[in-house]
């Protein structure tokens, strides 16, 4: 099943398990704004489940909001992250804060899907990640799936949570396939860190996409006789470093590859938690970070090709750790 694919099926799970589960947002009903993701589920589940809604970021994000406190399991769907800051308010101010202003007593059982839609000469302002924007803010959980069982599973799990819960899926996996199973009655607050691959000779990090990106280098450096152990992060707020510090104990070299800018990101973040965890003196190269390009996204394919990170660009971050 592919990974899109596999979302729509997270959505059927959820919304036959609890009928109070309901999807708002733009273009529900349209491949082109949410690809193979939410298939014909308006018409399995009737269109007052699935709300195609008008182009009112703020005002659907703050209706998906609203009806957490009257019941239901919400999820709001942005197309495009970019927009989704048109509800930033929102989620950032309303949301993430209730229970906690309330002590306790106003859990905002919503997940707020916001889709990563970049590359195709989309320019700056359709183009951008945001992890760690979201990240930064305490009384969100913020995931990230890079499979299509995680893709599945996470959603599930996501909309159970009574915490508000951001899921942040790209596009540039949607056509990434494996093997499902059913989800498991997992616990959102129980997930973190995954050894994708295990190995010795250097930690390769991966966020979401950048995953995948690292599963294909460790590939190509297993021929070079490089051995990379590759940790997906899954969940990055809360963002629980135990796995790496584990494998950077061990490997005592650490790759972070993310497509997001570099300053204040999520890869600086994971350097900055492994270097005050492990002992003195541990690691034996640098640590390396793989982000996007400091600057606007160009609208241009040839530039976009300079822009995002490669594989290349991942193998010879760990050739140069590892030499």
């Amino acid at each position: 099943m592919q990974y899109g694919e596999a979302i729509r099926r997270g959505f059927e799970f959820a919304m036959d398990e609890d009928p109070s589960v309901i999807l708002l947002g733009q273009g529900l009903w349209s491949p082109w704004y949410v690809g193979n993701s939410m298939t014909n589920l308006e018409k399995q589940f009737g269109y007052e489940r699935v709300i195609d809604t008008p182009v009112s970021e703020s005002a659907v994000t703050g209706a998906a909001i609203g009806a957490s406190q009257c019941g239901y399991r919400p999820v709001v769907t942005h197309p495009r992250v970019d927009f989704a800051l048109l509800a930033v308010d929102q989620i950032v101010n309303q949301a993430a804060k209730w229970n906690s202003m309330f002590g306790g007593g106003a859990p905002v059982p919503a997940v707020f899907r916001l889709i990563i839609n970049r590359g195709g000469e989309q320019g700056a302002q359709h183009s951008q990640s945001l992890y760690s924007w979201f990240a930064h803010v305490p009384g969100l959980r913020v995931v990230v799936p890079a499979t299509p069982q995680d893709a599945q599973d996470l959603l599930v799990a996501a909309i159970r949570c009574d915490d508000p819960v951001v899921y942040i899926d790209d596009r540039w996996l949607y056509d990434l396939e494996s093997e499902i199973a059913d989800p498991p009655p997992i616990s959102l607050a129980d997930q973190g860190p995954l050894v994708r691959r295990p190995g010795g000779d250097v930690t390769l990090v991966g966020v979401s996409w950048t995953t995948r990106l690292a599963l294909e280098a460790a590939d190509i450096l297993e021929s070079e006789g490089v051995d990379c152990e590759v940790i997906d992060l899954r969940v990055i707020n809360p963002l629980d470093l135990a796995p790496v510090v584990e494998s950077v104990s061990s490997t005592r070299r650490l790759v972070v590859a993310e497509g997001d800018w570099r300053s204040c990101g999520i890869a600086a973040e994971v350097i900055a938690g492994v270097l005050e965890s492990v002992e003195a003196g541990c690691l034996v190269a640098p640590p390396q970070r793989i982000n996007i390009v400091e600057a606007p996204a160009p609208t241009s394919a040839p530039l976009e090709a300079a822009y995002y990170p490669t594989v290349d660009d991942l193998c010879n971050a760990v050739r140069r750790t590892v030499a």
